[in-house]
């Protein structure tokens, strides 16, 4: 199963979509497990399919080797004239972010590395910070830090921070630029359920721990918008590894 960890060095492309009725999100699952199990493209390593819970979308997490790799499948004609059309067709929505891995913590419960697997029962959600390209590696680090007390938080299991390289969507019979270059962060994190996350966002300012209030004033001060959901992990496929002789 994949996992999150910097040390990889890998392309993580984060596949955002939305649309507006259940129908379409089972659509949505049902085509992008199609892609995923038949994935043979050179340099991809794995996909992992998410399916929205607070709201109706999905996204797609998945490691590429590199941007070279990843920009071959982008223009081959599978993608630009079949996949890019159907996935137009059933979301009102689509963002296509291409990351790197910061850092990725754990609450010492969670073993030594992040796994992300249909097998888990993780609540996982998924934030996309807007930021001004200046601000985000302090961004990043004011992120980081919030795992010192995020350990204290009841139900907390781990924290992914990326690092937005760019981002583009369907447009002018191709992908064309949203945003600019560094803009973003993703926040990937792990709960052991929804009580527990709901019970976290809902804690009035007042009643926050010190640590906590001084993290999130950073964390505003820095964001120029947000948009998140929150998923359950459905499908996930790894390329073959190599035999060791």
């Amino acid at each position: 199963m994949p996992y999150i960890n910097p040390e990889d060095g890998y392309l993580t492309v984060i596949n955002l979509f939305k649309t507006d009725t259940s129908e379409r999100v089972d659509r949505l699952v049902s085509e992008m497990r199609a892609i995923v199990d038949t994935a043979a493209f050179p340099g991809w390593i794995s996909s992992t399919v998410h399916r929205g819970q607070d709201r109706l979308g999905t996204a797609n997490f998945i490691q590429w080797r590199g941007k070279q790799n990843l920009e071959s499948r982008y223009a081959g004609d599978e993608f630009k004239h079949r996949t890019v059309p159907v996935f137009q067709e059933i979301t009102t929505f689509i963002r296509l972010m291409q990351t790197e891995v910061e850092l990725s913590r754990r609450h010492p419960s969670q073993g030594d590395a992040t796994e992300i697997s249909p097998d888990r029962d993780d609540y996982t959600v998924l934030e996309i910070i807007g930021v001004e390209p200046a601000d985000q590696t302090d961004l990043i680090t004011t992120l980081g830090a919030a795992h010192e007390w995020l350990v204290d938080v009841p139900g907390y299991r781990s924290q992914s921070v990326l690092r937005g390289i760019r981002s583009r969507g369907p447009g002018d019979g191709g992908l064309t630029a949203i945003g600019s270059d560094n803009d973003f962060v993703a926040v990937y994190s792990q709960w052991d359920g929804k009580q527990s996350y709901d019970t976290f966002r809902a804690m009035a300012g007042a009643e926050q721990p010190a640590a906590r209030r001084k993290s999130e004033d950073k964390r505003n001060s820095l964001t120029t918008a947000l948009d998140w959901n929150t998923y359950r992990v459905v499908h996930s496929r790894s390329a073959p590894q190599p035999v060791v002789a």
